[in-house]
């Protein structure tokens, strides 16, 4: 199993660079076995969940201190702040965008090959019965093209261009990552960031107390995602031997929110740990006092699910049977396949 992505499945890429986009101190991990490992929340991410699911006996390891003799078994290059431009997130210091995470892919493919000595072909078989978690978007809206202050993009495109550039150069790391032997992977939507409490802090102030999302930032990844659907499904038709699944995580979010009682959350709308408005307007400081009861809240500090939010994402990835939560297959079928 081998992940791409940002900060929601992030596991301690990060924590030797220079950037402010770490969590490798308490209470981050504070429900983690080993204590803060740079996981951006209180326990397990989708990816350590889901890795559990399909069968690995232990957590699939960082990257960055991966050891070449578990290179076969797969590795996470995910780095907090990541996107898809190269530009994203440098407001927060130093981390891996997609093209790096894609390039370390590529350094790993050569490792590995020197364990088939030297056989592409024993190679390819390997890496495509292999399972691949791609999660990349996010930060392109949030630490992009809505913070105007900073980066110019949002004067540059609109919605509909910016979603439409943001895919051109997915779509490139994709046929990258299938050039070097990925056949079975998972891409993963956007979800309701309009509705995180990082937002909701910024739009819930004195003057505006009854705004529940901030829909601007919504209808824009609704193209993003909207894209991305057909995206994959060109993958699937044009490239031979892809089978490529797209996970809906807008719906599955929408779901969480809609049915919070159903899966035991009583709190959606705030940061366990945090600061100001919705806990969300400074995220978790170092050694901060946390909930009480993490399993009750949607989310963990003002962008990251909690643990509990996280088993159930992955519990629809793995095993959901609606094509609305994951199309054309679940990730347990592609494991079969």
């Amino acid at each position: 199993m081998f992940i791409f992505g940002d900060s929601l499945v992030d596991n301690g890429n990060n924590n030797g660079i220079l950037t402010l986009a770490r969590a490798n101190y308490r209470p981050y991990g504070i429900d983690f076995p080993e204590g803060p490992s740079g996981r951006f929340t209180n326990g397990k991410t989708i990816v350590d969940v889901l890795a559990r699911l399909l069968g690995f006996r232990g957590l699939i390891p960082p990257y960055a201190s991966a050891q070449k003799n578990v290179l076969l078994r797969g590795v996470n290059f995910a780095s907090g702040a990541a996107g898809l431009r190269r530009e994203t997130g440098r407001n927060l210091g130093d981390h891996y965008h997609f093209a790096e995470q894609v390039e370390h892919f590529r350094s790993a493919t050569q490792t590995m090959k020197k364990i088939f000595k030297g056989n592409d072909t024993m190679l390819s078989d390997y890496l495509g019965k292999c399972i691949y978690y791609v999660g990349m978007g996010s930060n392109d809206y949030l630490n992009n093209y809505f913070m105007p202050a900073i980066y110019p993009t949002s004067y540059q495109y609109t919605p509909r261009t910016y979603a439409t550039n943001l895919l051109q150069e997915y779509t490139q790391q994709l046929s990258e990552l299938y050039d070097l032997g990925v056949r079975k992977a998972a891409i993963v939507g956007l979800g309701q960031i309009g509705c995180i409490p990082y937002e909701l802090a910024r739009l819930n102030n004195s003057t505006n107390k009854n705004t529940t999302c901030n829909e601007n930032i919504n209808k824009a990844i609704a193209m993003f995602n909207t894209g991305l659907l057909q995206m994959v499904k060109r993958f699937n038709t044009e490239k031979p031997g892809a089978k490529f699944v797209y996970v809906n995580t807008l719906e599955s979010s929408k779901d969480l929110v809609s049915n919070a009682s159903t899966y035991g959350f009583s709190v959606i709308d705030k940061g366990c740990c945090g600061v100001g408005r919705n806990n969300g307007q400074i995220t978790c400081l170092p050694y901060q006092t946390p909930c009480q009861d993490r399993t009750k809240y949607l989310f963990w500090d003002a962008f990251h699910p909690t643990e509990s939010a996280n088993v159930m994402y992955a519990r629809k990835l793995y095993g959901s049977t609606s094509p609305s939560d994951v199309y054309p297959m679940n990730i347990q079928q592609l494991a079969m396949a």
